[in-house]
């Protein structure tokens, strides 16, 4: 199953990275190519949340399962959409009160083989796109990085 694993060090706390994160209901603001999205149901613990993505004239939704163990970690589960399987895990892991490293790993399946392979050519730079969407967002957020 293709997939993409990374660690990013932010001048950011874990909590404030995982609020940013769990934030879903939120997404359509700041990430590129989500068009809507909705958030069904939200223990705290865990949300189903549908996301509306969209490039040009293509519109597809997904749902999603979220698991949410605050402030360490968040899983993403795939319910229903248009792949064969979607799961992602965030874990927060503080490096200090005023840092953290962001693990991320996403893992996908599309229903055509022929779609993953061309879907799987984009999906680094896309990935990239996104990453660099939350380091904005956290920016925006909780403010410029201070010099040490």
């Amino acid at each position: 199953m293709p997939g993409i694993h990374e660690v990013h060090r932010l001048p950011y706390s874990a909590e404030q990275m995982f609020d940013l994160v769990a934030d879903v209901g939120r997404y359509q603001e700041f990430l590129p190519w989500v068009v809507a999205t909705r958030v069904k149901s939200d223990n705290g613990s865990e949300m189903i949340a549908d996301m509306l993505v969209g490039f040009k004239a293509l519109r597809e939704k997904f749902t999603s399962r979220v698991e949410k163990v605050r402030p360490r970690e968040i899983n993403v589960h795939y319910v229903d959409g248009p792949m064969r399987d979607l799961d992602n895990k965030w874990i927060f892991h503080p490096v200090s009160d005023t840092s953290c490293d962001v693990e991320f790993d996403v893992r996908f399946t599309f229903r055509n083989a022929l779609f993953e392979k061309l879907a799987g050519q984009y999906f680094d730079k896309a990935f990239r796109k996104m990453v660099s969407a939350f380091e904005a967002r956290a920016e925006d957020l909780y403010g410029a990085p201070q010099d040490s």
